[in-house]
């Protein structure tokens, strides 16, 4: 995923968790406010594992979005993974985060 659409500062993070909405499954929690541009931030807390488990964690998480990237309304997003996410490979982790896109009405509607 290219650079421009990275949340960097720990301002932008704690600003979608004071205002953004967002819920929970088992692998991943999501917050979302709306916003004029695209930008996505990972946390991954160190009770997941060590720093190859929290990095590989983050790589397979920064795929997945970017798949779904084209498809999602504009705004600051930020994944947090949560436990289950170490023992999760690439195929749940992605469909984990489409289903919290899609209970979130995060994706544009199709214009046809």
């Amino acid at each position: 995923m290219q650079q421009q659409y990275r949340l960097r500062k720990n301002g932008q993070f704690r600003y979608v968790y004071r205002k953004g909405r967002g819920g929970a499954c088992r692998e991943l929690a999501l917050g979302y406010v709306k916003g004029p541009k695209m930008l996505v931030g990972f946390a991954v807390s160190k009770k997941i594992g060590n720093a190859v488990t929290r990095n590989l964690i983050k790589r397979r998480l920064r795929e997945a979005f970017r798949k779904e990237l084209p498809k999602l309304k504009k705004g600051m997003y930020v994944i947090t993974a949560r436990e289950l996410a170490s023992e999760a490979d690439f195929a749940r982790l992605s469909a984990s985060l489409c289903y919290l896109m899609r209970k979130h009405n995060l994706y544009r509607e199709e214009q046809t």
